[in-house]
């Protein structure tokens, strides 16, 4: 049997090679991928915090993992509702709701995390910064200091409610385009419909993923990659034009009095026009001939400039 490296390493080739992922359930048979998933969550601040069961990391055994295993190869494992809590927005006196599931729904959904970040995650577009390996902020606001130069506008957009407005069909969709495996699709659909439990009343989940889910953020991405491509193949094209700014007509014409003193002899007179060009920027900003459109985005934020 495979180790988890291997195995991610295999998934992320196919992904970088823009190959169909098939037979991807049966992966889910392999113990160590669930190993390496418990290393990465069971530090987690919520590991010990129980969902809609008294279930916690603290119940974690080879015999467990053993269990979810015999479940899924069955098609006999049960997605338990989400315990629903609500936690105040940074800056703000306004609550989001946050879901709490069982410890063996985190495991199970950091496996598939683990599985569907290695293929999806080379053919994610560069403008995605947020929840992603080796990007984050710094990484989206470095970008915004080092290519965005000369950006005179920018508009900034936030996708209300979006983990909770993701439309399953859609997002089975796009999961269907590239994974070809309707066992693995079905595990994830019961996922996305198994509902929470808010004040100990069951509600359904018509559409969403559960903010708080190990699994939510990685799913926002693949539905929100449509937007980045649309973007960048069909808008940012639509708005481009140029080869390169003209020059700033104020800036040229200092240069041209200025090595024209030269010329005569006017060392002085021409280092005061130099100094006044320092001031001013060489190419126009409001070159109507040239025009670029820059896109980034962060989770369910985007920023976009010309």
């Amino acid at each position: 049997m495979r180790t988890a490296d291997q195995v991610l390493s295999i998934i992320h080739e196919r992904g970088k090679r823009g190959l169909p992922l098939e037979r991807v359930y049966r992966l889910l048979f392999n113990p160590a991928l669930y190993l390496k998933a418990y290393g990465k969550i069971y530090r987690n601040n919520g590991a010990l915090t129980p969902g809609s069961t008294e279930e916690t990391v603290d119940g974690m055994s080879m015999s467990k993992i053993a269990a979810i295993i015999e479940a899924l190869r069955y098609e006999r494992y049960h997605w338990t509702p989400v315990r629903r809590i609500y936690i105040e927005k940074r800056h703000s006196k306004k609550k989001r709701p946050l879901g709490l599931p069982s410890w063996s729904n985190k495991l199970l959904q950091e496996v598939m995390r683990l599985i569907l970040s290695a293929y999806y995650e080379p053919q994610f577009s560069p403008s995605s910064h947020g929840f992603r390996p080796g990007r984050g902020c710094h990484t989206a606001l470095s970008e915004i200091y080092h290519t965005w130069i000369g950006t005179k506008w920018m508009v900034e957009g936030d996708i209300a409610q979006c983990f909770d407005a993701l439309d399953h069909s859609v997002l089975l969709s796009i999961l269907s385009e590239n994974i070809h495996d309707g066992r693995f699709l079905r595990l994830i659909e019961g996922l996305l419909k198994a509902g929470y439990l808010e004040e100990w009343r069951y509600h359904a989940t018509y559409s969403g993923s559960p903010q708080g889910g190990i699994l939510s953020p990685l799913l926002a991405n693949i539905y929100l990659d449509k937007l980045d491509k649309f973007v960048e193949t069909t808008l940012a094209p639509a708005y481009t034009r140029g080869e390169r700014r003209r020059v700033n007509p104020p800036y040229g014409a200092l240069q041209r009095r200025a090595l024209d003193l030269r010329k005569t002899g006017k060392r002085e007179e021409a280092e005061t026009l130099r100094h006044q060009m320092q001031c001013l920027p060489s190419l126009d900003p409001t070159d109507p001939g040239y025009r670029r459109m820059r896109y980034l985005r962060y989770a369910d934020d985007w920023l976009s400039a010309t």
